[in-house]
C-alpha cells in the first residue's frame, strides 16, 4: 500500500524526522521512484568511456544503467536490459562492447544508443507486430542525458529543471576541482574503492556535513595519529590528514555551511592564500597552474578550502584531494559508496600520489577513519529499530540560518541546517501535492513556536 501524502508529509518536522524514512522498505520503495525516478543523478565521468564502444555500468536508485560512447562521440546512458527476454545485456563493470550490443540470451543486437539492430531468423516475427524502428525493440534510453564539464548526470523523469540550473551552487565545487588541472580537465584514474554500509542511504549525506562527530567518532584514529607524530618528532602528511578530526569545536564552528536548493550544500573553511605555497608538492602545483592562470588566479584556485560537497542523490565531490564519492541505496538498510579518485590532466604527478594517499587512508575499506563512520551509521540503523523513540532530532541552531537567493548560509558550523534542508528537499519530491507540503509545513513550525 502505497503511503498517502498526508502520511509521508508528517514524516517530517522542521526541526525532527521519523525514523520510518530510515526504516520503512515502503518509503525506501518511493524514494527510488520519486527522487531517483526524477533529480538528475550521477552516472559516471567521461574519461571512464574515452573510445566508441567503451561503457561503465552503475544505476540510478534501483535501476541497473550503462553509460556508453557511443559511435559519434557523443554519452548515451541505457537500461541495461534486452527488450526481448528481459536479460542484462551487459554485465557489471567496465569495458567496450565494440560496435554494438550483443544480448547473451539470443543474440539480439543494438546499436551503442541502445536502438534496435537486428536479431537471428527475423522471418520468425514476420506477420507480428515486430518493427526494429519502434522503440519497444530497442534498449531503453534514460529520458534526459547531460554533462557538466565531464561529470555525466542523467534523470528518468522527461521534463524538469536543465543540470546546470539542478546543480545551483555546488556546480562551482565541480569547477574548482577541474580548475585546479593546469588544462582544465580531470579523469578517473587508480582504480574505484567499493564499501557496502548496513545502513540507510541519507545517513551517508547527513553525515558529510556533521561537524560535530568528527572529533568524537574519530577520536580513536586522531589520537593514535598524534601519538605516532610524538614518536616520530613531526606530524608527516599520513598523520596529518587523519589529525585533523581532533581540531576543538572552535574550529568546526568557524566553518561555514551553505545550503542549496535541491538538497545541495557544502562545507567550507575561510579563503587560505597560503595553501598554493604550503609545502613542496603545493608549490609544484601552483607553479603548473600560474602560467595558465596568472598568480592571483592560480592562488583563488587552490586557496579555496572546501570540504565535503553533497550532490543530493549523487554523492560527494571534495576538491582538494580530487575524489567524488558516489552514494548508491541498495536497500532500506544497504548502501553503496563507490570512492572515485580523478587525475588533474597536466598537474604534477605528486599531486596525483598525494590524492592516492588520502583516499587509501581515509576512504579505503582498510583505513583508519572510514571504520568509524560505518560503525556509528550500524548502530544509527538499529538503534532506530528499536521502541526507544520515534523522532530524530534536527534542533541545532534551529531558526538562526541566514536566508540566501539561491538557499541559506549557516550562522554557526555546527549547525544542523544541512539535515533541515536535505530533508526540505525530500519532502518536495517526495510528496506530489505541493498544497500538501505546504499546510503541512505551517502546521508542523505552528506545533514547533
Amino acid at each position: 500500500m502505497t503511503l498517502s501524502n498526508e502520511a509521508l508529509a508528517k514524516l517530517v518536522r522542521p526541526d525532527s524526522v521519523h525514523k520510518r524514512v530510515y526504516t520503512d522498505p515502503e518509503v525506501f520503495a518511493l524514494e527510488m521512484k520519486r527522487i531517483y525516478g526524477k533529480a538528475w543523478v550521477y552516472v559516471g565521468h567521461e574519461s571512464q568511456v574515452p573510445k566508441s564502444g567503451d561503457y561503465h555500468t552503475t544505476q540510478i536508485g534501483d535501476q541497473d544503467v550503462i553509460m556508453v560512447r557511443g559511435a559519434d562521440g557523443a554519452v548515451h546512458v541505457v537500461y541495461n536490459r534486452c527488450p526481448h527476454k528481459g536479460a542484462k545485456v551487459v554485465a557489471e563493470g567496465d569495458g567496450n562492447t565494440g560496435k554494438f550490443f550483443r544480448c547473451p540470451y539470443h543474440a539480439w543486437t543494438f546499436k551503442l544508443d541502445g536502438s534496435h539492430l537486428s536479431l537471428p531468423l527475423k522471418n520468425g516475427l514476420e506477420g507480428t507486430c515486430y518493427d526494429p524502428a519502434h522503440p519497444d525493440f530497442s534498449m531503453k534510453k534514460v529520458a534526459r542525458v547531460d554533462s557538466y564539464r565531464g561529470f555525466v548526470f542523467a534523470s528518468q523523469a522527461p521534463d524538469g529543471p536543465s543540470l546546470r540550473t539542478f546543480l545551483g551552487g555546488v556546480a562551482s565545487s565541480i569547477d574548482n576541482l577541474c580548475d585546479r588541472s593546469p588544462v582544465g580537465e580531470v579523469e578517473v584514474a587508480g582504480g574505484v574503492f567499493r564499501v557496502m554500509q548496513p545502513s540507510n542511504w541519507k545517513v551517508f549525506y547527513e553525515n558529510l556535513h556533521d561537524t560535530m562527530h568528527a572529533r568524537v567518532t574519530h577520536e580513536s584514529s586522531f589520537q593514535a595519529a598524534r601519538e605516532e607524530a610524538a614518536v616520530l618528532g613531526e606530524m608527516p602528511f599520513e598523520l596529518l590528514i587523519m589529525d585533523g578530526n581532533g581540531e576543538p569545536y572552535e574550529f568546526w564552528e568557524k566553518l561555514e555551511l551553505r545550503a542549496y536548493h535541491n538538497g545541495h550544500g557544502y562545507m567550507e573553511g575561510i579563503f587560505d592564500p597560503a595553501a598554493a605555497t604550503r609545502d613542496a608538492v603545493s608549490r609544484e602545483h601552483f607553479e603548473s597552474l600560474a602560467p595558465v592562470h596568472g598568480e592571483e588566479r592560480a592562488r583563488a584556485i587552490l586557496g579555496m578550502n572546501r570540504h565535503n560537497t553533497v550532490i543530493y542523490g549523487s554523492g560527494s565531490p571534495h576538491t582538494v584531494f580530487q575524489q567524488f564519492r558516489v552514494i548508491r541505496p541498495m536497500a532500506v538498510d544497504r548502501t553503496l559508496v563507490e570512492i572515485q579518485t580523478f587525475r588533474l590532466k597536466g598537474a604534477p604527478q605528486k599531486v596525483f600520489d598525494r590524492a592516492l594517499t588520502y583516499a587509501n587512508l581515509i576512504n579505503s575499506p582498510s583505513s583508519n577513519v572510514m571504520p568509524d563512520d560505518v560503525e556509528v551509521y550500524k548502530r544509527c540503523q538499529e538503534g532506530n529499530q528499536t521502541d526507544g523513540g520515534d523522532w530524530v532530532s534536527l534542533h541545532r541552531y534551529l531558526g538562526t540560518d541566514q536566508v540566501l537567493p539561491d538557499g541559506m548560509v549557516s550562522t554557526n558550523g555546527t549547525s544542523e541546517l544541512p539535515m533541515r534542508n536535505q530533508f526540505m528537499a525530500w519532502r518536495q519530491y517526495m510528496i506530489e501535492d505541493e498544497a500538501v507540503v505546504a499546510e503541512n509545513h505551517e502546521g508542523a513550525n505552528r506545533a514547533v513556536a
